[in-house]
């Protein structure tokens, strides 16, 4: 099973604050949706409280918490009590390809297995943010693609995204 990594990062890295999102891209969104729908997406219990405890449609909601039992028991909420368990949920699940969706310390946790990451880099700086994407190491991954996309009447910011991948380094 892949594991990939989800994110829309500014360009000093921050994702969040107070538990919400920093801007409003409705591309990153529709982009969002399309590449994870009918997957399980494996999130912290923060960030599942910031999407007010509802499920995302159409796809596995793997939950983490140290208190799995304190979840609220819902049709596609299936809670892991570490990272290790959410994984092998999702593998269970049959799927080509499990989706960590944050937040910032599961991100953490993740960047040493993550065969990929699918970033929206917004071209913008949130100093204040007090929740933020590890650096991505170059040396393990690499940019296999990218698209930028201009600030509109919809989206503030211009933004870019990008596909990382995992250097394979069985051919060095």
């Amino acid at each position: 099973m892949i594991i990939s990594l989800v994110v829309a990062a500014s360009e000093n890295n921050a994702i969040g604050l107070d538990n919400a999102l920093l801007w409003k891209l409705p591309n990153d969104m529709k982009f969002f949706k399309n590449l994870t729908w009918g997957m399980p997406v494996i999130m912290g219990r923060k960030t599942f409280a910031s999407m007010a405890s509802k499920p995302l449609p159409g796809r596995i909601n793997i939950v983490i918490s140290r208190n799995p039992n304190a979840l609220p028991i819902m049709e596609n909420v299936w809670p892991a009590s570490s990272l290790e368990n959410a994984l092998a949920l999702a593998l269970s699940s049959d799927c080509r390809e499990a989706f960590v969706i944050g937040g910032g310390d599961i991100y953490k946790q993740c960047m040493t297995m993550a065969d990929r990451i699918y970033m929206t880099r917004v071209h913008a700086s949130y100093p204040d943010a007090d929740t933020f994407f590890p650096a991505i190491d170059e040396t393990f991954f690499r940019i296999e693609h990218a698209v930028d996309m201009p600030s509109d009447e919809k989206h503030a910011h211009s933004y870019r995204f990008e596909t990382w991948q995992r250097v394979d380094d069985t051919t060095s």
